[in-house]
């Protein structure tokens, strides 16, 4: 009987059942765009693979890729696989120190460098000595080339394979807990997984539709690695188009028309922000009410997102709040939340068409097993999960159950027809002063529903109750000096703190709601790269004034 098949091997089925067809569409500044077809694809990877073949590397050495997405992220971590190596992706907005700790603790022998906007600044997080390749489209450095290796090394042929246990890549968490650690997953659990998510879209699609995707979520990322471009290997008939730069978003995603797209809770709200910067919430839903006018009106909107044409939309990540999904499915986009982790490379939970409910994260996908714990913990056994942590054989005996299930650190219920909830993580969970514990996930949930706030914060370790701290929306952000305006926010955020105070339990219930001095970004450390808040750095920088917020008088405080 034959072995399955590897994620290799379907690239090589694509290879040659349609060279020809397009597969990576990059922009390359002014309008222009690069296509690669299946060949030319296959073609540069294979070149590259027989030059890293070349080079004194030891069979599962791992090389590194630090670049924002493009087409060159997928080629090289192609010629990787088929040079007998382990991929390890750099986040592309890390600080040079993060960057030398992922370089240093992988023991990486090689770098990819492509686009970037910090080299200058990341430049000095890489090891000396390290031996560098610049992509195409990377700032100016003294490295030898991707196109220069590419044109002088002739392609390796055949089909080179690897084993189901070999770690095909190195996937280091975005530390919004502390330091990242590195997930191994080995090619039979990427294939795994990497085939149920090719599945499921092409069922949600349906038959006469092309799969068209746009990859702008980090790819250093399970989730963008698995939904789009892993899936994208196994399946082999769709296009995957990249972005330029974010003041060319717009334009990319209207060249796209995606088929399928998937998003994070955080750009989701940015996008039903920036339509409500050019037609008031109340405005919007009288005119959806009328019913001519109303499919005019949804079409508009989705055509000026670029999301037309999307069948499938989803979100994951971080939890996203039922009311920002209820929203874009008036407008008519079906957007779904599904579950997932790095360490079961995001191949756990999805809604279906038929079982959905905003709040919930899905179903089980096929092959998953799934259970709650007495203590309420998620534990998960999926076909894509991890080989271990890097160096950590300590987590490793830990992050089991005897009997194989991962323990995801999630609090979760199920309902009578398997819909998972999340109810928010065991290690957010923290306790007030008065010894009662307080889930942060589900009240910020609600706060973030609120057009007025773009992220929230709920904390309040040994303090008298909890307080949330809210960043306002981009829109907001540079009229709160109009004493008007401020005025408003005010009595508008004074109405949300009743409002979901009269949905909590008397110990939950907040003390207060502070607005937030400056927004959270990856850039000052408050955000991870996929955008999730780092509890620990914003609870450190706004510790010296938490006894002055206790103190004074008023439920709405200006940090």
């Amino acid at each position: 009987m034959p072995s399955p098949k590897l994620i290799l091997d379907y690239v090589y089925d694509h290879e040659a059942a349609h060279p020809d067809k397009v597969y990576l569409t990059q922009p390359i500044g002014g309008g222009r765009v690069v296509d690669y077809t299946w060949a030319q694809t296959l073609g540069e990877a294979r070149r590259m693979a027989a030059h890293l073949r070349s080079l004194p590397l030891a069979p599962g050495s791992r090389v590194a890729i630090l670049t924002k997405n493009c087409a060159h992220f997928f080629i090289a971590e192609l010629a990787i696989w088929m040079a007998g190596c382990t991929t390890v992706a750099v986040f592309a907005t890390e600080t040079a120190d993060n960057v030398r700790f992922v370089l240093e603790h992988s023991e990486a022998s090689l770098l990819f460098v492509g686009k970037l906007d910090n080299w200058s600044h990341q430049a000095a997080g890489i090891p000396a000595g390290l031996p560098c390749i610049a992509f195409p489209l990377a700032p100016r450095t003294d490295f030898d080339t991707w196109d220069a290796i590419v044109a002088r090394t002739a392609p390796l042929a055949g089909r080179p394979a690897r084993a189901p246990d070999d770690l095909a890549m190195l996937i280091y968490t975005s530390g919004s807990t502390g330091q990242p650690k590195g997930v191994m997953l080995g090619f039979e659990a990427v294939t795994r997984a990497s085939e149920g998510i090719s599945a499921d879209i092409r069922q949600r699609l349906g038959t006469g539709f092309e799969s068209r995707g746009l990859s702008y979520l980090p790819l250093a990322h399970s989730f963008e690695r698995a939904w789009v471009e892993c899936a994208s290997f196994v399946d082999g008939e769709g296009r995957i188009y990249f972005t330029e730069s974010l003041e060319t978003f717009v334009e990319d995603l209207k060249r796209a028309r995606p088929t399928t797209f998937i998003s994070v809770p955080r750009l989701w709200l940015k996008f039903q922000q920036g339509v409500f910067a050019k037609m008031p919430p109340a405005r919007l839903e009288l005119l959806l009410k009328i019913p001519f006018l109303g499919t005019l009106v949804r079409r508009k909107i989705l055509a000026g997102l670029g999301l037309d044409a999307v069948r499938l939309a989803g979100s994951g990540s971080a939890p996203i709040p039922a009311e920002l999904i209820a929203w874009y499915r008036r407008l008519g986009l079906n957007l779904i939340e599904g579950y997932g982790m790095t360490e079961d490379f995001a191949y756990s939970h999805n809604s279906t068409a038929a079982t959905h409910a905003p709040g919930y994260v899905g179903l089980p996908l096929p092959g998953v097993q799934v259970r709650i714990s007495s203590q309420g913990e998620v534990l998960i056994k999926s076909p894509g999960r991890l080989s271990g942590y890097y160096k950590r054989p300590d987590l490793d005996a830990e992050s089991f159950t005897a009997d194989g299930f991962f323990h995801t650190g999630d609090l979760g219920e199920r309902r009578a027809d398997g819909l998972l909830k999340i109810t928010g993580r065991a290690k957010e969970i923290f306790k007030t002063a008065k010894g009662e514990y307080v889930a942060p996930a589900p009240i910020e949930n609600r706060l973030n529903s609120h057009p007025m706030v773009e992220l929230s914060l709920v904390s309040g370790v040994a303090q008298p109750a909890a307080y949330a701290m809210v960043v306002l929306g981009e829109d907001l952000r540079p009229r709160v000096g109009d004493p008007a305006v401020r005025a408003e926010v005010e009595r508008e955020l004074g109405q949300l703190l009743t409002d979901v105070n009269g949905q909590l339990a008397a110990h939950e219930r907040l003390r207060m709601i502070v607005v937030a001095r400056e927004p959270w970004t990856i850039d000052n450390g408050c955000l991870t790269p996929t955008m999730k808040i780092r509890r620990g750095t914003i609870e450190t920088v706004v510790a010296p004034e938490l006894e002055g917020w206790y103190t004074r008088t008023g439920n709405i405080q200006w940090a």
